[in-house]
């Protein structure tokens, strides 16, 4: 199976606003794998990996984000860390 590994950094208003539990049941519905979690820089950030369809539909997911949230920007990267994730979790 071909999977496809990004990295991404989310900012603006991302923080307190429900981004990481709208990004994680998003990204378990398109059955992806990995994580996302809040920064100490004010930022959101994580890896996912699956179906690179499933990939491009949460890019374009994060880059509009939940209702309440303000994205000015998105960077993705790919991921080339280890790919142990059973499932999608907040962190």
């Amino acid at each position: 199976m071909v999977s496809a590994k990004i990295k991404f950094t989310v900012f603006g208003l991302v923080q307190g606003v429900g981004f990481r539990y709208f990004v994680a049941r998003n990204a378990m519905a398109l059955g992806l794998r990995g994580y996302v979690r809040n920064e100490y820089d004010g930022t959101v950030s994580g890896v996912a990996i699956g179906n690179p369809a499933s990939i491009d539909k949460l890019k374009s997911l994060l880059r509009n984000g939940p209702s309440r949230s303000r994205v000015e920007n998105v960077i993705f990267e790919d991921y080339i860390g280890e790919d142990n994730f059973v499932t999608f979790e907040i962190r």
